[in-house]
């Protein structure tokens, strides 16, 4: 991979950082199929966007330790959950057609941009059980590692939905996140082949465009024009990545 390469993925990652950080999430969920769409080996796109959104997440979990903001309480049976099944995943995806992943990941792209475009944060129901946080960690968990993702996306609706507040919630998820994301990426890496290089110009890009989007949510920035564009974004790049899916599909 040559420097006019590195720069193009440099430049795509932080702009796309910047953009879903002043919307409160992380931009690995569209880095993948961009990569993908790139060149990169839909794997190897897996593992270098876990890379990158563990990056940023760490600094918000860190900071969120600091400033005694976490509730255990609600985060370790999650994020206990998450570190055990995150790698479970992660290293079932080898054994599991790469077009049918895709699929599902397809799926996970719909769902994160409709709950981004018209998700309500209201609980649909009370299911505050200690066995629900287990089952819910172990799920995402799974799902996240399998689909190369750190699960934000997925979790935060789903437990909104299942009756935690909204901002506990989102702080929750900030600190489980790095710990499925770093599990499922070490695993990723056991079994790939990776350039180093790519993932540290990433992450250094990641972080860099995280910053700047914190930043700019502190200026009159409407949530809602934001969260739009990025379920926009999302929508079609699952729009994309079906239309090649299908073709490898039928082909199988």
């Amino acid at each position: 991979m040559g420097m006019q390469d590195y720069l193009l993925y440099s430049t795509i990652t932080m702009i796309l950082s910047m953009i879903f950080s002043m919307g409160g999430t992380g931009a690995g969920v569209a880095l993948i199929p961009i990569f993908h769409f790139l060149g990169l080996d839909f794997t190897v796109a897996k593992a270098v966007g876990l890379f990158a959104g563990a990056s940023t997440t760490t600094i918000s979990s860190i900071m969120n330790i600091l400033r005694k903001a976490v509730d255990y309480q609600l985060v370790f049976p999650i994020a206990l959950m998450m570190i055990i099944f995150a790698p479970l995943g992660a290293y079932g995806s080898q054994f599991v057609n790469e077009e049918y992943v895709k699929l599902l990941y397809i799926l996970m792209l719909f769902y994160a941009a409709t709950m981004m475009m018209f998700g309500k944060k209201k609980a649909l129901f009370s299911a505050k059980s200690k066995i629900t946080l287990f089952a819910v960690g172990a799920l995402i968990g799974f799902l996240a590692g399998l689909l190369g993702v750190g699960g934000g996306n997925i979790l935060i609706p789903l437990l909104i939905l299942l009756g935690y507040e909204p901002k506990k919630v989102a702080i929750a998820v900030s600190f489980v996140v790095p710990f499925s994301a770093l599990g499922s990426f070490f695993t990723y890496a056991s079994y790939i082949s990776l350039d180093w290089v790519l993932l540290f110009i990433v992450a250094l890009s990641a972080f860099i465009g995280g910053y700047i989007g914190n930043y700019m949510m502190f200026f009159k920035l409407k949530q809602s024009h934001i969260k739009k564009l990025m379920a926009g974004l999302l929508y079609l790049l699952a729009l994309k990545l079906l239309w090649h899916s299908v073709g490898a599909i039928m082909h199988l």
